[in-house]
């Protein structure tokens, strides 16, 4: 849904919260502005940020630990060409902005005065996306304790084996605001919770792990009995069945990955490789590629920050642009990168609505937002029966990828020997390696059963960390190496 009405609404909480009680309004911004561009840049942005945090944790059926923060202020930028010139301060005061204004507009080219004309005022009409909620105050602390109680004492009656429940629930409010040297101004308001569940099963003196849990851009009233169960059900099921897993092979195989959040491994080994900064560089495996075939026919791959609710999504980017839904691979063709303002504007294309930055403190860059690959035309069952002997990986742990040359290590925490169709038994210490680019090439069969994960992606870069999202269908790619210990 496309409205002034709801943007309006986030700027009158923007401005409440983040200009008002220190004495400014849109002039000031403007001001702050204008002592940038008075030297000649090609952009310069400022954005104010407040946030609100809440964590609870739960170990040996204690709530050990709850935790609550404040953090606010205003992270001042100015961009030419490639150089960007950056100051950031937690004291939201005209002073302040101006110091760090003075401060930014040091990146001018040759030092060069000029006077500007203070652009018009825009205020883009942006999507409602998740409502403009405090998920802190959907619940009271008391609640929320008792919530932890009681998915802990759920997780121990399942099975006896279960000797020990770590819990945690986490709450954030987020209110940001944009004002840019192109007179743009925008705001959101954005709500996040996450609950995770760990569990350890002991069986003589083996132990194993199993984990679950969710979130997304609501209220905690989202982790109902239903919910809780689910969780339970699936971290307890992980670990008893990792009790029983055998040695993993080690070759050059067959392997079919998961639905859902085994889409963690396209984000690390192909997502990356499609960010604008660096394919703009020439380091990506993708640099240079766009148009030209590099996966598979049938393989369809977007980065979509339109998705209601989901963990990466934005009405907005940090840079104030409406976020979309970017086809970047489609039926194996590469079709464009992700990108923010800057990089855009050296590329020569549009922004795609994916600047993101960690924090006020922080500069904006190409991020992805929920990343995922849309579904084939075959079942589960047919793609895991075509498979005479090789890996079915449903859960990934760690990974890590060379962006520059694409390889990727992926650890499985949940993984089956595949033999004549048959899942035959579980398997531990199963590791992907192979190459991104070259791994698309080799999906042979796509799934109809495109899932996205259930919101508890985090993704890291240049010591940045952002929300986001993943997913894929059931997919078999063929010749992967499986490292193994057997």
């Amino acid at each position: 849904m496309i409205s002034r009405e709801p943007t309006l609404e986030r700027l009158s909480i923007a401005r409440r919260l983040l200009l008002e009680p220190y004495g400014l309004d849109e002039s000031h911004l403007s001001r702050a502005l204008a002592q940038i561009r008075a030297h000649r840049v090609d952009d310069a942005d400022l954005y104010f940020q407040y946030t609100r945090s809440e964590g609870w944790s739960l170990e040996e059926g204690i709530v050990k630990t709850g935790s609550f923060s404040i953090d606010q202020g205003v992270g001042v930028r100015a961009v030419s060409g490639e150089k960007t010139a950056f100051a950031y301060s937690d004291d939201i005061s005209m002073h302040a902005l101006m110091d760090a204004a003075n401060t930014v507009r040091t990146i001018a080219h040759a030092g060069q005065e000029r006077s500007v004309q203070i652009p018009k005022q825009s205020i883009p009409a942006t999507r409602s996306l998740y409502l403009d909620q405090d998920p802190i105050a959907s619940l009271g602390s008391a609640d929320k304790v008792q919530l932890l109680e009681r998915i802990e004492k759920m997780a121990r009656a399942k099975d006896p084996r279960i000797v020990q429940v770590m819990a945690g629930l986490a709450s954030e409010y987020d209110v940001v605001m944009v004002a840019r040297a192109d007179g743009l101004l925008a705001a959101d308001v954005r709500p996040l919770v996450r609950l995770s569940l760990s569990v350890i099963a002991e069986q003589g003196a083996r132990r194993e792990v199993g984990s679950s849990g969710g979130g997304g851009r609501f209220g905690l009233a989202y982790f109902d009995q239903g919910m809780l169960e689910k969780y339970v059900d699936e971290a307890v099921q992980a670990a008893i069945t990792n009790l029983q897993a055998q040695a993993a092979p080690a070759g050059e195989m067959t392997v079919v990955l998961g639905s859902g959040w085994p889409g963690i491994l396209l984000h690390e080994a192909i997502g990356h490789g499609l960010e604008g900064d660096f394919n703009r560089k020439g380091s990506s495996a993708f640099a240079g590629r766009i148009g030209q075939r590099v996966a598979s026919k049938g393989v369809t791959v977007l980065d979509d920050g339109t998705l209601s609710d989901r963990r990466g999504s934005l009405n907005v980017d940090d840079e104030g642009n409406t976020t979309q839904r970017n086809v970047l691979i489609e039926d194996g063709i590469l079709k464009g990168y992700i990108q923010d303002n800057m990089n855009a504007r050296l590329m020569g294309v549009a922004p795609t609505g994916n600047g993101r930055r960690e924090s006020y403190a922080h500069v904006p860059m190409p991020r992805m937002t929920n990343t995922y690959m849309l579904a084939g035309d075959k079942t589960p069952e047919e793609i895991i029966a075509s498979v005479k002997k090789g890996v079915y990986a449903s859960n990934f742990g760690g990974g890590q990828v060379d962006i520059t040359s694409g390889k990727f290590v992926f650890s499985a925490s949940q993984a089956w020997w595949v033999e004549n169709g048959k899942l035959l038994y579980p398997i531990k210490g199963a590791t992907l390696v192979g190459n991104g680019p070259d791994a698309l090439t080799r999906v042979s069969l796509i799934g109809n059963d495109m899932a996205l994960d259930s919101g508890v992606g985090t993704c890291g870069k240049e010591g940045q960390s952002v929300p986001v999202g993943v997913g894929q269908p059931t997919l078999r790619i063929d010749g992967l190496t499986v490292g193994g210990t057997a």
